[in-house]
């Protein structure tokens, strides 16, 4: 086992620069910017189809309003993921582009909608038709930004613009500018739909849905998701947070079948689309990658180590809400080779107990989107229409999981308990702890005069969630020792125009291999960046007074 583990190890490298892939960044980052109108959309719609579960019908007034609500927000989820993955794209672009030269950024949001009317939108007499403007129109939002934000990066570069004299004010020198740019990329497009209506009689979207649907199917299917799901547990095992690389890959599939389902299920059919970015949050990654939202609780009923109740104690509510960082690298599970077969093989028999679920049993597939941070087992049956079947297969993958990770967990805690024996007699022989940590309060309080008007910290990780953590044990902290220090959790893209505003940015480890991308971008502003290792950053989080110690340092 550990010579697999040392294999796949030597991949590290390579995975972490598919994760900082700026076109797979700027899908998710997109993806981030336009949550907010997905999640919202999703609370009108399940407000009017959740009471005809339990045989209420809704006024049809009251009905066609909220279906209008949620038409207009993720109907047009498309329109929105064009402009802001074109916006994230532009970002990521200008940080690699010479002093001096830079894209606009609200210019190629506005090209890039252009662009993706283009691509996938058919007139009608009066307007537009809607088809393709939500979540069946992602893969032309996805080209339409790429080719915007790459025609502007092209012009700026070469100083293909219109030039004003110098008495021209700034904003309108800017417009003029951006002429060039905006008409070369909307042209590409028009392009792109000339060629696709002449060969193949339809718009891009529609002809791309068409001919990756077989893919589609594929990836649907038992193999298709236990490659999608075993990949993503694999590169978390290996240290690459797996969901920044996988996710950006399927993000239009998944979304495009939720709303497919909702149709289904509208018209009286089986929602019956399994690929879904729900069967992801709430089966696949049931309490974080690696379908971890039992270990804490076995931890604490069948572990005799100390390590092992301790870390079940102080993570079972985090990973409850999905953040199982604490859990990953305090038990420690990553690269842990006791680990490594129920670490993978769980999230691949929950997605394949789902779809025989769906497939066999008929329960239908998730309709609607819920914050990834809902407790799996609420998710679960929410996000599927509150059946009776969802509550018997949250309770079943529940029961699963406990089977699949027992066996491994009570092996890896018979050598804790063995290594705790030792220490146990070493101490008793030698008349000493064997681990001691020492605080020292002198250069706490020194550090603590030196600040001043204070200092603020931006904590940084994948989805906001395991960066609350420290960031609320520096809070905590500073209260403690009256440092003048304030904290703030934050995802990692959604910190570029905040990031000036601080003086530290701390990185959770899920985005450490970012240091270096990051770092240049925070020399320019005069902010300094650390990043953070799994148990060092645990640790933090445990340790207020340690954890405002740890920045003062790097402050």
């Amino acid at each position: 086992m550990n010579v697999i583990i040392k294999q796949i190890k030597k991949g590290k490298p390579f995975f972490e620069k598919i994760s900082r892939n700026i076109y797979l960044g700027a899908i998710r980052d997109g993806f981030l910017t336009a949550m907010p109108a997905i999640l919202f959309s999703s609370i009108f719609i399940m407000i009017a189809a959740i009471p005809e579960v339990f045989g209420v019908t809704l006024p049809e007034a009251v009905s066609t309003w909220l279906w209008k609500v949620y038409g207009y927000s993720m109907g047009i989820v498309g329109l929105l993921v064009a402009a802001t993955t074109a916006r994230c794209l532009a970002g990521s672009m200008n940080r690699r582009l010479e002093d001096g030269k830079s894209i606009n950024e609200v210019s190629v949001m506005l090209a890039s909608i252009a662009g993706f009317f283009m691509l996938s939108v058919e007139q009608i007499d009066g307007g537009f038709a809607s088809d393709f403007m939500g979540t069946k129109g992602l893969l032309a939002s996805f080209v339409a930004a790429f080719l915007t934000v790459n025609v502007y990066k092209f012009c700026v570069k070469r100083d293909i613009t219109i030039r004003m004299p110098k008495e021209v004010p700034g904003t309108i020198s800017q417009m003029f500018r951006d002429v060039i740019p905006f008409s070369f990329a909307v042209f590409g497009a028009v392009l792109i739909d000339l060629l696709f209506r002449n060969v193949f009689q339809g718009s891009f979207a529609n002809t791309a849905i068409t001919a990756l649907q077989p893919l589609f199917t594929a990836a649907d299917g038992y193999l298709g998701i236990a490659i999608i799901w075993g990949a993503m547990a694999l590169f978390w095992f290996v240290g690459v947070h797996g969901p920044s690389i996988v996710e950006p890959a399927i993000a239009a599939i998944i979304y495009a079948n939720v709303e497919t389902n909702l149709m289904l299920f509208q018209n009286g059919e089986q929602a019956s689309k399994v690929l879904t970015v729900g069967m992801g949050n709430f089966v696949g990654t049931m309490g974080g990658t690696g379908a971890t939202l039992v270990v804490p609780f076995l931890f604490m009923l069948f572990a005799r180590s100390k390590q092992l109740k301790a870390v079940g104690k102080a993570s079972f509510v985090p990973v409850i809400f999905a953040v199982n960082e604490p859990l990953l690298f305090a038990a420690p599970m990553i690269l842990n080779p006791y680990f490594f077969i129920p670490f993978l093989l769980a999230p691949i028999v929950n997605v394949w107990i789902f779809k025989f679920f769906v497939d066999v049993l008929n329960m239908n597939s998730f309709m609607y989107v819920l914050p990834w941070a809902t407790p799996a087992p609420i998710g679960l049956v929410l996000g599927t229409g509150v059946g009776v079947l969802a509550v018997v297969l949250a309770l079943l993958l529940i029961v699963v999981d406990s089977i699949i990770y027992l066996p491994f967990i009570k092996a890896y805690d018979a050598v804790l308990i063995e290594e705790e024996s030792k220490n146990a007699q070493l101490e008793e022989t030698e008349g000493v702890e064997v681990t001691t940590i020492e605080e020292d309060s002198a250069a706490v309080v020194e550090a603590i005069d030196k600040l001043g008007d204070g200092k603020r910290v931006l904590v940084l990780c994948a989805g906001a969630g395991t960066s609350a953590m420290l960031a609320n044990a520096l809070e905590e902290g500073a209260k403690e020792t009256g440092a003048n220090l304030q904290a703030q959790a934050g995802a990692y893209g959604s910190h570029y125009d905040i990031m000036k505003n601080f003086d530290l940015i701390v990185l959770a480890p899920q985005v450490n291999s970012y240091l270096s991308d990051i770092t240049k971008d925070a020399e320019k502003v005069g902010v300094k960046v650390v990043a953070t290792k799994g148990a060092e950053y645990i640790k933090l989080t445990r340790d207020p007074k340690g954890a405002v110690d740890f920045v003062l340092g790097a402050i």
